[in-house]
C-alpha cells in the first residue's frame, strides 16, 4: 500500500514528504544539511549523539532529527541561535573528553569531528578535567583499536553486526566508563573479529585504523641490499585518484605505477596477473569437482575477511572452499621463487610490498599457511590504499600530472578478467569466462556475465555451461553471505559455486580503501558503483580479456608449473584452512 503524504514546515519552507521520512531526510529534501556524528545512512538509527537535535514547535525538548519520522503540520527549525550553542556544547563536551593530538592524527583532515568543531566555531577547549583513559590494543595484523579516541557513536557495532553479522563489537560499563570494544573487553586478535575493517571506514574519529606498515617499507626502499617490488590490486586503480581529488570512478592505473617508480620500487607488478592464475587454478580445480561429484559447491577463496569469517562462524564449510591462494599470495610466492629464478637473485634479497583495499591482506600475509619455508612470509608487509595515498603525497608526487607508466614483466601482464576480480561478481564472471571454453572446447560466445554482477549484495542465477546449467550465489558483506551459506548448511538449496566477498561491493568497498567525499558514504551504493564502473571500463578496453590466453601465464607454466593443477602448482599456488575459535572460547 502507498504511504500518504505528510505536509510540514522546516525553516519556514514548506516541504511534503512520504509517511515515514525522518526530520533530517525532509530537511536534505529542501537543500538543508543537519549535523550530524552517529548518523550513518546504511545503519540502522541510534540517536546516540544528539548532534542532529532540532527545535519542533510544541515540543519542550530538542529532537533527534535522524531517528523522529514527521508528522502533519509539524514546524520544525534547524538554525535557531537556541538550537546551534546547543549542537555547540554537545560537540565542546566530545571534544573535552578527546584526544589533544589532532596535528599528528591520522585522521588529521579526515575527521568528523574535526570537522563538526570548526564548522560550529568551536575555538577552544573549556573543560581541563579528568579524560577517559584506556590502553590501545594493536594485537590485531590488521586493526588497531584506540578507545581514548571513540565518541560512542556505535557505527562500528552497527557494521559489525548489520552489514557483517560478526557482532564482535558492543558497548561495556557506564557512564565515564563506557568503552567499545571485544566480549569481555578480549583483545582484537582474541576475538572473533574477522579483520575485514569495515568499522575502520564508519568510524568517525581515528578510534579505529589499520595497522600501519608504511614505516618497513620506508625501510626497505631505503636498503641497498633489498631488491623491493610491489603488486597493486585491481580495486586500487579504481579508487587511488580519490585521495587527490580526481572524481571516484576514474581509473588511474599508469599514474599509479608511475608514482611507485618514484617511490624507489625496484619493480612494479599487477596483482591482476595473480588473478589470471588464480581463474586458471580456480577454473580447473571447478571443472574437476563437477565431473568428480564434489564438495559442491564451490566457494571462492579470494577475500581473507571471508576466510576468517568461515573458519569461525562456517567451519563445516572449509571443505568447500577453493584450495587457490588468493592472487596477492600467488603473485608474491612467484616473486619470490619464479621471478626470483629467472633475474638470478637470492629470494632472501627480495621484498615483496601488496598494496591492497583490504586491511585483511595484512592478516593473510601472517598467516603460517602462507610462510616460505625458512621461516619468512611471502608478502612482507601489505599497504592499504590510504597508506599509499599518503606515501606519495609525503613524497611530494603530484599525482594527478604524472604521464602513465607501465607494469614490469614478467609479473605485469593482465587481461581484462584479472581486473574485475576487484568488485563483486568479477570473480565469478572471470571463471565462467574460462569455464564456459574448457566445458565446450570451443571460443566462449559470450565474455561479460552482468548476471552475476552484484553491488547491491546478493544475488542468485543460473548460467549454461555448454549443456549444463550451473547454480550460481555471488554475495558481498557477510550478513547477505550468511543467506547463501544457511542454504548449504541446511542442504535447502544446491549450488554448484558459490562467490563470497566480505566488505560490500567487493573489494572496492575494502576497509583500506579512501575516506570519501563528506557527501559519499564509504557503503554508498553510488560510490560503490562509481569504481566498479572504472574496473569493468578496464576490462572493456582490453584486447586481452581472457585469462587462460594471457601469454605471461602460458609462459609460466611452460617454463615453471607444467600444468594447471600440477604438482608443483598445489604446492605453491594452493593452501589449506582449519576452524579458528577466539582462545577466550575454546
Amino acid at each position: 500500500m502507498a504511504k500518504k503524504t505528510i505536509s510540514l514546515t522546516i525553516d519556514e519552507k514548506p516541504v511534503s514528504v512520504k509517511e515515514g521520512t525522518t526530520i533530517m531526510e525532509a530537511a536534505e529534501s529542501l537543500g538543508i544539511t543537519i549535523p550530524r556524528l552517529c548518523y550513518h545512512p546504511d545503519l540502522s538509527l541510534a540517536g546516540s549523539c544528539r548532534v542532529c537535535i532540532v527545535e519542533v514547535e510544541g515540543m519542550g525538548f530538542f529532537m533527534a532529527s535522524c531517528s523522529v519520522a514527521v508528522w502533519e503540520g509539524m514546524v520544525v527549525r534547524t538554525n535557531s541561535p537556541e538550537i546551534r550553542q546547543a549542537r555547540r556544547d554537545i560537540v565542546e563536551l566530545l571534544l573535552d573528553n578527546h584526544s589533544k593530538d589532532c596535528q599528528t592524527c591520522e585522521r588529521d583532515g579526515h575527521c568528523e569531528l574535526q570537522n563538526l568543531a570548526y564548522s560550529m566555531g568551536v575555538r577552544r577547549r573549556l573543560f581541563e578535567g579528568k579524560r577517559k583513559e584506556f590502553p590501545v590494543d594493536e594485537s590485531s595484523y590488521s586493526v588497531v583499536r584506540n578507545p581514548e579516541k571513540c565518541v560512542l557513536c556505535g557505527r562500528c557495532v552497527r557494521v559489525c553486526a548489520e552489514i557483517q553479522g560478526v557482532n564482535n563489537l558492543s558497548q561495556h560499563g557506564r557512564g565515564f566508563n563506557t568503552v567499545v570494544g571485544p566480549a569481555h573487553l578480549a583483545d582484537m586478535d582474541d576475538s572473533v573479529c574477522i579483520q575485514c575493517g569495515q568499522c575502520i571506514n564508519v568510524c568517525p574519529t581515528a578510534a579505529l585504523l589499520e595497522k600501519s606498515n608504511t614505516d618497513d617499507v620506508w625501510k626497505a626502499l631505503a636498503d641497498p641490499e633489498l631488491h623491493v617490488v610491489v603488486q597493486t590490486a585491481p580495486s586500487i586503480r579504481a579508487a587511488i585518484g580519490e585521495g587527490f581529488g580526481m572524481e571516484p570512478g576514474t581509473p588511474a592505473t599508469g599514474q599509479m605505477i608511475t608514482a611507485l617508480r618514484l617511490l624507489g620500487f625496484d619493480a612494479v607488478f599487477d596483482t591482476d596477473y595473480g588473478a589470471d592464475l588464480t581463474i586458471v587454478e580456480e577454473a580447473h580445480e571447478f571443472l574437476t569437482r563437477l565431473d568428480d561429484g564434489g564438495p559442491l559447491p564451490m566457494i571462492t577463496s579470494c577475500s581473507p575477511g571471508w576466510i576468517s569469517f568461515m573458519e569461525k562462524f562456517y567451519p563445516a564449510l572449509i571443505p568447500h572452499a577453493s584450495t587457490c591462494k588468493s592472487p596477492m599470495s600467488m603473485l608474491s610466492t612467484l616473486a619470490k621463487t619464479y621471478y626470483a629464478k629467472k633475474k638470478g637473485i637470492d629470494p632472501s634479497k627480495i621484498y615483496v610490498v601488496a598494496v591492497m583495499p583490504c586491511v585483511a591482506k595484512k592478516y593473510e600475509a601472517n598467516r603460517k599457511e602462507h610462510m616460505m619455508a625458512d621461516g619468512r612470509p611471502y608478502t612482507d608487509a601489505v599497504l592499504t590504499t590510504r597508506e599509499l595515498i599518503w606515501m606519495i603525497k609525503c613524497y611530494g608526487i603530484h599525482f594527478v600530472n604524472l604521464d602513465d607508466g607501465e607494469f614490469d614483466a614478467p609479473l605485469g601482464l593482465a587481461s581484462g578478467a584479472g581486473d574485475i576480480f576487484g568488485t563483486t561478481g568479477g570473480v565469478m564472471e572471470a571463471t565462467l569466462r574460462a569455464a564456459s571454453e574448457l566445458v565446450t572446447g570451443k571460443p566462449a560466445d559470450r565474455l561479460e556475465f552482468t548476471e552475476v554482477r552484484a553491488v547491491e549484495g546478493l544475488r542468485e542465477t543460473y548460467v549454461a555451461i555448454g549443456d549444463r546449467s550451473i547454480h550460481l550465489g555471488v554475495a558481498n558483506g557477510l550478513q547477505n553471505a550468511k543467506v547463501l551459506l544457511d542454504k548449504v548448511v541446511e542442504g535447502s538449496e544446491k549450488f554448484e559455486v558459490i562467490e563470497v566477498m566480505a566488505c560490500p561491493g567487493g573489494c572496492i568497498g575494502g576497509g583500506g580503501q579512501p575516506y570519501p567525499p563528506e557527501e559519499l558514504k564509504v557503503l554508498d551504493p553510488e560510490l560503490l558503483a562509481k569504481r566498479a564502473k572504472a574496473l569493468y571500463t578496464i576490462d572493456s578496453g582490453k584486447k586481452l580479456r581472457k585469462s587462460y590466453e594471457n601469454p605471461a601465464i602460458q609462459e609460466l607454466y611452460d617454463e615453471f608449473l607444467g600444468s594447471p593443477g600440477s604438482e608443483k602448482a598445489h604446492k605453491l599456488l594452493h593452501t589449506k584452512y582449519e576452524a579458528r575459535l577466539p582462545r577466550g572460547v575454546r
